[in-house]
């Protein structure tokens, strides 16, 4: 049988183009705190765990446990109905799973959201029977850039780390990637810039881009065991 290669997809800003969708929800919830959050000090956290996100903008110990827990399920309310009510599917993503899928590869997300939103989003774009493993904020105790929650996906998918590829539109998501000893390839939606993601393999601009041969230019090439 073929040894098999995996990709990992983060899912905020990859899979669906949601980052104006968390800015308004962590800006309301902001609001409502009185608490202050601009777009630029948004923008150098956009990918983080809720809890590490509430320690940097608003101060370590400002919370208990309890408080970022209800803080964290109201924010991530506001954001599915804002995506609910105009789905921001990222273009060609569906297609290029479909031929991923397709050419042998193992998929799974990586994300640093809890598993609703990642449940809506695989089930809006149809894909979740592709997908052989999930990974969530809730799964993990460490965020990017910690290698934690690529480690997990490659262990569900059975897949060693260096036969793994990473998407991904995050400087921390892309330390992750490499943490993990895997292909990180930057994602450059949103706003980012190659600069932002000089530590990616290679960088793509969309979902066209990510043809099996590009995967396979940075992965060991399927052998026979």
């Amino acid at each position: 049988m073929k040894a098999s290669l995996a990709v990992i997809f983060d899912m905020d800003g990859v899979l669906v183009d949601s980052y104006h969708a968390h800015f308004l929800s962590f800006q309301h919830l902001a609001a409502e705190e009185g608490l202050a959050l601009t777009e630029a000090h948004f923008a150098q956290v956009f990918g983080w765990t809720s809890r590490k996100i509430f320690a940097h903008l608003w101060g370590e110990g400002r919370y208990s446990d309890d408080e970022i827990a209800a803080l964290d399920a109201k924010k991530e309310a506001y954001y599915r109905t804002l995506i609910e009510r105009d789905f921001p599917a990222m273009p060609g993503a569906r297609e290029t799973l479909e031929t991923l899928h397709a050419a042998g590869f193992r998929l799974a997300v990586g994300s640093s959201g809890p598993p609703e939103n990642v449940e809506m989003v695989l089930d809006r774009l149809e894909v979740r029977p592709w997908f052989g493993a999930i990974v969530t904020g809730r799964d993990v105790i460490r965020g990017k850039p910690d290698p934690q929650v690529f480690l997990l996906a490659a262990e569900r998918l059975g897949v060693p780390p260096p036969h793994c590829a990473v998407v991904e539109d995050a400087p921390a998501g892309i330390a992750a990637a490499r943490a993990a000893g895997m292909a990180a390839i930057g994602f450059l939606s949103t706003g980012r810039t190659r600069q932002e993601l000089a530590a990616a393999a290679c960088s793509v601009h969309s979902f066209g881009e990510l043809s099996p041969d590009l995967f396979y230019r940075f992965l060991p090439m399927p052998c026979r065991l």
